[in-house]
């Protein structure tokens, strides 16, 4: 059977949607949460292994080692990942994680961008897995800093506030800054999780949940697609490296 390590930092942010896709391509899931084992388990993490890694997000920032010390190992263990060739998929955190590991910036924004809104695809980003969800179409924002497109890597989408949405190394390394993954049934977990970000931001926790509920089924299914696809195209060229 497959395997695929996640290393999750809250609970209620994991894999989501991508969950049921996995089972049908026959991975057996394991978490890993650093806020819970610490440094340790990402030094002991065989990132060579499984045949996916998955990066997930938080609300901390990726250049914060200094505050949670466990980010310096983190970011080890990815570009030991790297490193292997395997395929590795970072959503937000994750994503300015693997930015930072090929040598990217990660900066803060203007405001942060939180909800439902759109996201365009570049020209690379519509002959990829993301011309799934649509150019532009909505999506799951939930981050106030933004990662530039590593050096050569491939951008693949934008949005209003932010230039850098998504980014390619090649067909086996994918970050999103948006969430894709994110399950629009358990929203009501992202807004008592984050009630004090929101209120920050002041972005009310009321329109958001319309939001989920007005485009989420939607956006599952063009997630669960985008995801479906780079996934057997990174396996594949796992295979063939």
């Amino acid at each position: 059977m497959k395997s695929v390590v996640a290393i999750r930092h809250v609970a209620f942010e994991d894999l989501g949607v991508f969950e049921p896709v996995l089972d049908e391509l026959g991975y057996r899931i394991r978490y890993l949460d650093p806020s819970v084992l610490g440094s340790d388990a990402l030094e002991a993490l065989e990132v060579e292994t499984p045949e996916l890694m998955v990066v997930l997000g938080a609300p901390i920032g990726a250049n914060d080692e200094a505050l949670y010390p466990f980010l310096s190992a983190e970011l080890d263990a990815i570009r030991r990942r790297l490193d292997s060739g395997r395929p590795l998929l970072g959503i937000c955190l994750g994503a300015q994680l693997i930015a930072r590991a090929l040598g990217g910036r990660v900066f803060p924004m203007a405001e942060k961008e939180i909800g439902y809104a759109d996201v365009g695809l570049t020209r690379e980003g519509q002959e990829s897995p993301l011309r799934h969800i649509g150019n532009p179409d909505t999506v799951l924002h939930w981050h106030g800093d933004m990662f530039e497109t590593p050096p050569g890597a491939t951008r693949l989408a934008y949005s209003h506030s932010c230039a850098h949405q998504a980014f390619a190394a090649g067909d086996t390394v994918l970050g999103l800054q948006f969430h894709l993954e994110a399950d629009p049934l358990r929203i009501e977990q992202w807004l008592v999780g984050h009630t004090a970000e929101l209120a920050l931001a002041g972005v009310d926790p009321v329109e958001v949940r319309e939001q989920a509920r007005r485009f989420g089924a939607d956006l599952m299914h063009r997630g669960q697609q985008t995801f479906r696809e780079w996934l057997e195209t990174a396996e594949t060229a796992a295979r063939t490296e």
